[in-house]
């Protein structure tokens, strides 16, 4: 769902082929180019660098060269590095603006997808859930994403219950990128060798749900044929190698990005494991909010809860302060927490008792925050409990 929270851009287009960016917060320094010479340099990841994707997103998929100039200032209360895509909506902000500018029109999903491609300018492997949820969202409801091709499908929420978001203050720097691409190469490989075992055409299989759809079983038959095929031990490239059939050279250059090339292990077992029973839980997810059973909170609640175990053991993308800020939350009265986002820092989302709410808020915040002094971010930044909110929008001056 979308939070509350958003980033908004003021534009104005100039007869000039100059994009002036300007940011309310001091410490995103201004940055000006040519609107036809936009160069994103991947090894900084620089605010402004998170328009340009956007804007060049736009730019490419239309083919357009002689672009008008554009004076943006922009603003924005989503903490950054905290998991709640900050970035991912400067990305859609700009490519919604830029469409809106040059009198262009795509649908939502093209939208989505176009924005999703372009974050990858930065050099991070993202998938397109962030995109999706900033254009497709509805406030009032939650929404269950699916891909190829990408749709959205409204979720009601029980109405007893809310959302708190609590930031662990670990920021999700870019030292944790590089995690962030192995689990995206682990999780590749174990799909090959999934579908070199049940005899598919491995080669061009690239990710797990492809296996899934392929053998046309459920989630739990998965599950069942990953305990067959995979060792829980972590597997050295030469173990790949051998199951593959393939030189360690093929290896390198065919299947490994520049940065998992020298990787020494891959644990192919918990990544797979993960995959398909996250993504059950999240069906089950739905399920129980269509039936809503009378202990439908609590049932919510126990899903998050083994997802973020799933997370923790099984992914491993989670992190000491986020395990202990969700033990907290729990203690504290929310039926569930997990971590959201990427992982490695940033936020949890805990499903709150409505009646519990501000009890729960007072306890959260002393227990985590005044405790460690961590209350470094502003305060209303740091927890919040929140409903979900509307997508994208543009206002145009009368």
């Amino acid at each position: 769902m979308a939070v509350e929270q958003d980033m908004l851009i003021a534009v104005e287009p100039v007869k000039t082929h100059i994009l002036q960016l300007a940011n309310t917060n001091p410490l995103y320094p201004d940055f000006t180019t040519s609107a036809n010479n936009i160069q994103i340099d991947k090894t900084k990841p620089l605010w402004h660098n998170y328009f340009l994707c956007g804007f060049k997103g736009i730019q490419e998929h239309f083919g357009l060269s002689d672009l008008t100039g554009m004076n943006c200032l922009v603003d924005g209360n989503i903490p950054p590095s905290s998991g709640l895509s900050s970035s991912s909506a400067l990305v859609c902000c700009a490519g919604l603006l830029t469409l809106t500018v040059l009198g262009m029109s795509l649908s939502k999903v093209e939208l989505a997808e176009i924005c999703a491609k372009s974050e990858r300018y930065i050099g991070t492997e993202g998938g397109g859930m962030d995109q999706s949820i900033s254009f497709l969202a509805e406030e009032g409801t939650a929404k269950l994403i699916e891909f190829s091709p990408l749709r959205a499908t409204d979720v009601k929420l029980p109405s007893g219950a809310v959302f708190v978001i609590a930031n662990s203050c670990v920021e999700m720097n870019k030292a944790a990128t590089s995690h962030f691409n192995i689990r995206v190469m682990e999780c590749r490989l174990a799909a090959k060798l999934l579908a070199k075992h049940k005899s598919l055409p491995w080669k061009e299989v690239l990710r797990l749900e492809e296996v899934q759809a392929k053998l046309g079983i459920s989630l739990e038959e998965m599950l069942l044929i990953t305990e067959d095929a995979l060792h829980p031990e972590p597997y050295s490239p030469e173990e790949i190698c051998k199951c593959l059939g393939i030189s360690l050279q093929e290896l390198k250059t065919q299947i490994l990005s520049p940065n998992t090339q020298d990787v020494l292990t891959f644990k192919l077992y918990q990544r797979a494991k993960h995959v398909y029973s996250e993504a059950a839980r999240v069906l089950q997810f739905k399920k129980i909010c269509e039936e809503t059973p009378d202990n439908m909170v609590q049932l919510l609640g126990e899903l998050m809860n083994q997802s973020h175990m799933s997370c923790r053991d099984m992914y491993e993308c989670s992190c000491p302060e986020l395990d202990q800020l969700v033990d907290i939350c729990r203690k504290f009265g929310a039926q569930g927490s997990r971590l959201t986002g990427a992982g490695w820092g940033g936020c949890t989302v805990s499903i709150v008792p409505a009646d519990k709410l501000s009890s729960f808020l007072a306890n959260v915040h002393e227990a985590y925050y005044q405790r460690s002094n961590r209350s470094l971010a502003p305060e209303k930044e740091s927890l919040f409990a929140t409903k979900p909110g509307g997508g994208a929008l543009v206002f145009l001056e009368a």
